[in-house]
């Protein structure tokens, strides 16, 4: 790996960067919390060489939505159905508006 592709990933929503204990750290929770979320699969952190956990800057998000949601008495289990329908609802409603324009694009300009 070069340094260049190195800084490319630093712009890599996706790239397991953090660890457990930094991406707890980050989100202000324990690492039991992130276990947790885990297990209930709202995220699945890729796993280093050595088996640790690696979490990316999207998964954070996610952790940090499910964390306000049981910070305000949601059980956990709920929280991460909660953000998964969320995260469903904001897909479809992505794809709804991309179809949207494709059709507004294809109609003909004298059809108005």
């Amino acid at each position: 790996m070069t340094a260049d592709d190195s800084f490319g990933r630093l712009d890599d929503d996706d790239y397991p960067a953090y660890t457990m204990g930094r991406a707890a750290e980050m989100l202000g929770t324990t690492q039991g919390f992130l276990r947790a979320i885990g297990e209930a699969r709202l995220i699945t952190p890729l796993r280093s060489e050595g088996g640790h956990r690696r979490y990316s800057r999207y998964q954070l998000r996610i952790a940090a939505r499910a964390r306000e949601l049981v910070d305000q008495g949601t059980a956990i289990e709920a929280a991460c159905r909660i953000v998964i329908l969320e995260d469903q609802l904001e897909e479809a409603q992505r794809i709804n508006t991309e179809y949207r324009h494709a059709a507004e694009s294809a109609k003909p300009a004298d059809a108005d």
